[in-house]
């Protein structure tokens, strides 16, 4: 989706359109974070995760509003429900991004981009809200082109152009090579594609392990991974990112209490049972660490979910800490989810 939570607030709040809008915690309160910007406001150089006190050095018009995640769900599901009118292989990476394979949709639509137009088209009149599309033969190039025309764009590589689209793409526009990778390359001479394409395997693996051999393939237009609509699941949690970061154990108690609950939840309605606990911390620095027990038997109760999580923060040090991220999962589960039937020469539309 196009600056999702910002639009989301436009469409509610006329008085937000056409304005620079920053969802997240506001600049005044204990290092609050950017969680998404309108485009109004990326343009004086506001991004996601950048502290809330610098977005509003960068815009001082800046209107800061905080995240209302129920309002961002009922979107979200509303577009999922236009995603099944075309297809059940449907992979969401998120609230606001998802990979569909169109192959063999439900209305026998042959063109991939004529069903991305429709499912746009649907977003805009039934969601009041704009996608962007990339269309092409694999995940990762789908999700590449997705982000080449936003807003409210549409971006098809056909398969024979593959290989030289990705020549030319800078290395930090590689979906999965963050900041620290793509400076690594680029200390290394590899600005491009076509640079990355001049390594061996045998290099990239050397400098980047396993990842290079991902690297040597998709640079080269390789990519068999499927969309998955039913993931086999090794973990099951939630986290949330605060507006205002906590201080204090009691403050941090009380939101691990919470967050067990959406735990606990999520596991009963699949009716899993897993043996280890981890807890995820994220301080106002953005390090972050985690740490985990595990049990000799399968477990799924509040109880022993929201104890085993404090027990784990008590160990860690919090003297003079401000926590932004608190996280709690729950793996080694006793069964996995099915996995999903394969499907071949598949047209892949990652949508958003």
């Amino acid at each position: 989706m196009d600056a999702f939570y910002a639009s989301v607030e436009q469409r509610d709040f006329p008085e937000y359109r056409g304005k620079p809008i920053v969802v997240g915690g506001k600049p005044e309160g204990r290092g609050g974070v950017v969680a998404t910007a309108s485009y109004e406001a990326r343009k004086f150089g506001i991004r996601s995760a950048m502290p809330s006190k610098k977005a509003l050095q960068l815009c001082p018009d800046a209107i800061f509003v905080y995240p209302r995640f129920a309002a961002y769900k009922e979107a979200s599901q509303k577009i999922r429900e236009i995603f099944e009118r075309y297809t059940d292989l449907i992979e969401p990476l998120s609230l606001d991004e998802a990979f569909l394979d169109v192959t063999e949709n439900k209305k026998g639509i042959t063109s991939a981009i004529e069903i991305a137009k429709q499912i746009k088209n649907a977003i805009q009149e039934e969601v009041n809200l704009t996608a962007s599309a990339g269309v092409s033969s694999s995940k990762f190039v789908a999700k590449i082109a997705s982000d080449m025309n936003k807003p409210n764009g549409l971006t098809f590589i056909s398969p024979e152009k593959i290989e030289e689209f990705m020549e030319k793409l800078p290395v930090e526009k590689f979906f999965g090579v963050g900041k620290v990778t793509a400076d690594k390359m680029k200390g290394m001479g590899i600005h491009k594609g076509i640079d990355l394409k001049r390594m061996t395997e045998a290099d990239l693996i050397h400098y980047f392990g396993k990842v290079g051999r991902f690297y040597y393939k998709i640079v080269r237009g390789i990519d068999n991974r499927e969309v998955q609509p039913h993931r086999e699941s090794k973990s099951s949690g939630a986290e949330d990112t605060f507006a205002e970061d906590l201080t204090t154990i009691e403050e941090m108690n009380a939101e691990l209490d919470n967050i067990a609950e959406i735990v606990v939840k999520r596991l009963q309605k699949y009716d899993l049972k897993g043996r280890t606990i981890t807890l995820k911390i994220k301080y106002h620095n953005f390090q972050q660490i985690t740490r985990n027990h595990s049990f000799n038997y399968l477990l799924n109760d509040l109880e022993t979910i929201s104890r085993t999580a404090k027990e784990l923060l008590a160990k860690t040090d919090l003297e003079n800490k401000k926590v932004r991220l608190l996280g709690i999962s729950l793996s080694n589960f006793n069964d996995a989810v099915v996995p999903t039937k394969k499907v071949k020469n598949k047209l892949q539309l990652e949508l958003f």
